[in-house]
């Protein structure tokens, strides 16, 4: 609907896009600018698990972040995040496997378990567990699962597993069986304490992490995943099959986007301006029922007290202001009625224009 709006030659305020504002890092556009005016390099197919030298410098980001020692054997490079769930699940999950998830969460995943005829367990998830599952909510299932997904910063909440929590689900999983998935896509855009990854606690779970949001390389389509042995080559074999490798230059352009920390950390403070300004502004407008936004670039509101149907809600607020923003349906099918999820992941002065026509709005 806001993109027929701006067909129309209407203006919108950008509140329901989770994307990354503005290019990727300056030594990511050199990099490709350099491997495209190269005569030597073809840009060819590179190995299925991804580009010798991208992997390498995956395997050193854990090294030099969270101390944590990866085989760059272990790391297969994917078509952004989407390609990575999708091998994942395939290598780690049959038919029928019971997995389970957070709502609110992201819907792709359930959707993507759904299409290959794994069974979606969802957990309600709310303030009293920061928005996140728990091991007593696994223990408490009528029946066991077969896998768990997670994911710290979350979307659309926001919150984040401290590194307690998530050691006590990530041991958990790996003592019963149980396969975790860890979705570390927004690790990087935090404003607390820096992000806990599963690797430190668990040899069998699934990390999956992006170039996208952090990096701000959306359209490059380029994520990763650090996988346990005994994954690897089931995981090849399914890459080789579906994609044969990912995109070549945007692999090369990658390895240039570990070392352009100062512009990404530039625009995470970007982030937490915009986030700061809607933290004190939205309450005031009736939006005072907020997840807490650890990481990430969201929002997520309880509306039950202005709505008990979001998906209208939102299109009043798009029709009337011209302000985007996300009915809560796709996040939570139970609840999600009743939320909704602002993005501000665009430039302050949207933040600040929404707010000014939402204020005429509410009056």
């Amino acid at each position: 609907m806001a993109a027929e709006r701006v067909a129309q030659g209407k203006d919108v305020v950008h509140l329901e896009v989770g994307q990354p504002g503005g290019r990727p890092p300056r030594r990511v556009l050199e990099a490709a600018r350099a491997a495209l005016e190269d005569e030597t390099e073809t840009l060819g197919y590179t190995l299925a698990l991804g580009h010798p030298g991208l992997r390498d410098g995956i395997a050193r980001f854990y090294a030099d972040v969270h101390g944590v020692t990866v085989d760059p054997q272990q790391v297969v490079v994917t078509t952004g995040s989407s390609g990575a769930f999708l091998l994942a699940f395939l290598a780690a999950f049959d038919a029928g496997d019971r997995v389970a998830l957070a709502a609110p969460g992201y819907p792709a995943y359930r959707n993507i378990l759904t299409a290959l005829g794994c069974e979606v367990v969802t957990i309600p998830v709310d303030g009293s567990t920061h928005f996140h599952p728990t091991p007593d909510h696994l223990e408490k299932l009528d029946r066991p699962v077969d896998g768990l997904i997670v994911a710290s910063p979350s979307n659309p909440t926001g919150s984040m597993l401290g590194t307690a929590a998530l050691k006590a689900l990530a041991l958990w999983c790996h003592q019963n069986g149980v396969r975790l998935v860890s979705d570390e896509i927004y690790h990087g855009i935090v404003y607390g304490p820096k992000a806990a990854t599963a690797l430190e606690f668990s040899p069998s779970a699934i990390l999956v992490n992006s170039f996208s949001k952090y990096y701000a390389m959306t359209g490059w389509r380029l994520g990763w995943m650090v996988v346990p042995p005994e994954l690897l080559r089931p995981i090849e074999c399914l890459a080789q099959n579906l994609t044969i490798a990912p995109p070549t230059l945007s692999q090369i352009s990658a390895m240039a986007a570990f070392e352009a920390t100062d512009e990404l950390n530039a625009r995470v403070a970007g982030y937490a301006a915009n986030r700061a300004f809607l933290l004190e502004n939205l309450p005031r407008l009736g939006f005072d029922r907020l997840a807490p936004a650890d990481g990430a670039f969201y929002l997520y509101a309880d509306v039950a007290h202005l709505t008990n149907d979001s998906p209208q809600f939102c299109k009043r607020i798009l029709a009337e202001t011209g302000v985007a923003v996300t009915p809560g349906t796709d996040f939570d099918t139970e609840r999600g009625h009743l939320g909704l999820r602002f993005s501000f992941a665009g430039p302050l002065c949207d933040m600040e224009e929404a707010v000014r026509r939402l204020s005429v709005w509410r009056k």
